[in-house]
């Protein structure tokens, strides 16, 4: 019996917890992981960051506590706002510094597309993990080498898909995945709106990489991989253009374009920046159907099936994503729909398979 004692000892284990029942121990442990929290600092302190912060303020797992901007008076303006101390506050300059920081975990980047793989790869030399904006990169090799930098580095990427979280998205891709829609054989994915300001990033081809297709068209793309449970093997894609002063060679107002999977299920969809109320998911099968409008907006979503609408409590898609990344980063949580690097790269193959598609007029097989 001393043997034992001293072997706990050392061990760290004491002969209490061993005596506890297993399910109460490992509710202790859990518990103790959970207490754990993930200190956030946001690259990018725009329109969308500024969503994220404010969503923060309601997270369990997740905090903000440090800014990266180029604009001085935007970092002392988040300071007074979100208590953030001037030590983890940083620039595009010096950020790389954030390495000597341990108070930061993760930093979150909410800039222009052609930022993502720069700023992505200081930050895995930094060793700090990474969630970046979708899409993750301008094409898909970017996209590889954010992937193998963050491998490299031991560090997570993770990319900012919150539908994945999204508590009837879920309930539509657990209804898919038991079959209780039959064999699903056709998607359709609308997503558009009028874009205002023709000087914004989003309107230029160097920062965005394109145009709606960069940006709410990956949308209708991920939708369907996630609603068919596949991935594409083939595309087709049209381009039209009715204001070519507002949207410039090389950035897309509207794209519609097709997609072929294993089973045989096709995904028809249309991403623009000139029609406003364009926000629908549509799923068919051999035995029911599922539809969403808004499928993809900020909330609340609004889903329907054969079966009946529906219901489930909204939340704020920013604060379950953040509470939700805290959990994987920290707790090593398997979402039901992926949202690490892999995951946007797939993406990023399919949007250039499209673009290939435009400039081709034929279909692009996906390898």
């Amino acid at each position: 019996m001393d043997n034992r004692r001293v072997f706990l000892k050392k061990a760290g284990i004491s002969t209490l917890a061993l005596s506890l029942p297993y399910a109460t121990t490992l509710s202790a442990m859990q518990t103790q992981n959970e207490d754990k929290i993930l200190r956030v600092a946001i690259m990018g302190l725009g329109s969308y960051g500024t969503r994220v912060a404010e969503a923060m303020k309601d997270c369990k797992r997740a905090k903000l506590v440090g800014v990266v901007s180029g604009t001085p008076t935007k970092i002392a303006d988040w300071q007074n706002k979100y208590g953030i101390p001037a030590k983890n506050c940083y620039n595009y300059e010096n950020f790389d510094q954030v390495k000597d920081n341990p108070d930061i975990d993760v930093v979150y980047m909410t800039t222009p597309n052609s930022l993502h793989k720069p700023h992505c790869l200081r930050l895995a030399a930094a060793g700090k993990h990474v969630i970046s904006e979708k899409p993750m990169a301008l094409n898909a090799v970017e996209g590889r080498e954010m992937v193998d930098a963050c491998t490299k580095a031991g560090v997570h990427l993770l990319v900012g898909y919150r539908m994945h979280f999204e508590a009837k998205t879920l309930e539509v891709v657990r209804m898919q995945r038991a079959g209780d829609f039959g064999k699903t054989l056709f998607f359709q994915g609308l997503s558009g709106f009028i874009i205002g300001d023709p000087t914004q990033w989003r309107l230029n081809r160097e920062l965005a990489g394109g145009g709606s297709m960069m940006d709410i068209g990956i949308y209708s793309v991920n939708g369907a991989r996630y609603m068919l449970g596949e991935e594409p093997i083939w595309v087709t894609a049209q381009e039209s253009k009715t204001d070519p002063v507002k949207f410039k060679e090389g950035v897309d107002e509207t794209i519609t374009f097709q997609m072929g999977f294993p089973s045989g299920a096709i995904a028809s969809c249309l991403s623009t920046y000139a029609l406003n109320y364009l926000d629908k998911f549509f799923l068919n099968g051999t035995k029911g159907f599922a539809e969403m409008q808004p499928s993809t907006g900020y909330g609340p979503i609004k889903a329907w099936t054969n079966k009946g609408p529906i219901e489930r409590e909204h939340i704020t898609h920013q604060t379950t994503q953040m509470d939700e990344m805290a959990a994987i980063i920290l707790d090593g949580k398997k979402p039901v729909i992926p949202v690490d690097g892999e995951e946007g790269l797939k993406d990023l193959v399919i949007i250039d398979a499209i673009y290939e598609a435009v400039r081709a007029g034929k279909k692009v097989e996906i390898k």
